[in-house]
């Protein structure tokens, strides 16, 4: 087993590598199409009713430093054969790959295919978020490492996803499909809700994929609040949601230990 965990260590490495340089290609770092540029435009923080304002973009640089670290920890020789690693290691490395295709996507294919391409990046990370879950580990580096950063990862592209869809969406519906904009855009947080709810319960109450939730859907809000297209009805409805995907997993946390507590006194 020994080669294969090296091989596997030395994939992690190299998918980090493609998914930095697709960035850089995807972002227009190269002399491409600057990201808010992308898509005519569509992908931009007006681009739709359910776009986070530009600042929420910046979690992309905890989640890729986060990366960064994961990789050059995988890589020590005390890691290769841990059974964790085994377990996520080629998950991690695939959700890497998809994350830098999606950006070159953007700069190259066409709209439709961007939604298909994060909606497989979703896929994956669901599936490696569980495996966390299923395979736990021990100790910070673990926590913070694998499980912190696979669940900001997740929660960012749920949101990211949704937006990505409205940009599509927005491109093909009729002009007076805007007038009920604000009743879909609260529908769909309504569902964004009860997806960070179900991602808390079926992970144990872990706090990183509600605490990416809730940063984008918090400069969601200063989006529809502040900027156009505004609409104070989206802008509220994610306000709470924001408090709800966050609030759910803390309290879950809490109550837990509460209860841990009072069976060891028992």
């Amino acid at each position: 087993m020994a080669a294969k965990d090296l091989f596997r260590q030395i994939v992690v490495i190299s998918a980090f590598c493609f998914m930095i340089i697709a960035a850089m290609v995807g972002t227009g770092l190269f002399g491409g199409t600057a990201v808010q540029d992308l898509q005519n435009g569509t992908l931009d923080a007006d681009g739709s009713y359910l776009a986070p304002a530009r600042p929420a973009f910046s979690i992309w640089t905890a989640i890729y430093v986060g990366l960064f670290a994961y990789t050059v920890w995988q890589a020590f020789p005390r890691q290769r054969e841990r059974s964790r690693q085994r377990a996520v290691g080629w998950l991690i490395a695939l959700t890497m790959v998809l994350n830098g295709l999606w950006l070159v996507t953007a700069q190259f294919a066409t709209l439709p295919l961007t939604v298909l391409a994060i909606f497989v990046l979703l896929a994956a990370l669901g599936v490696t978020f569980r495996r966390t879950v299923v395979e736990p580990g021990r100790g910070v580096l673990d926590a913070v490492l694998i499980d912190g950063v696979t669940g900001l990862h997740l929660g960012w592209v749920t949101l990211a996803s949704v937006a990505n869809t409205s940009a599509w969406l927005t491109t093909i519906a009729p002009p007076e499909a805007e007038e009920s904009a604000a009743l879909w855009g609260i529908a769909v947080l309504v569902v964004v809700a009860l997806i960070g709810i179900a991602i808390a319960w079926a992970s144990g109450w872990r706090v990183a994929p509600g605490l990416a939730m809730a940063w984008g859907l918090s400069w969601l809000a200063v989006g529809r609040l502040a900027f156009e297209p505004s609409s104070t009805a989206i802008g509220v409805t994610a306000i709470v949601v924001a408090v709800i995907v966050l609030a759910v997993p803390v309290i879950g946390t809490l109550v837990d230990r509460a209860i841990n507590v009072r069976n060891a006194e028992a």
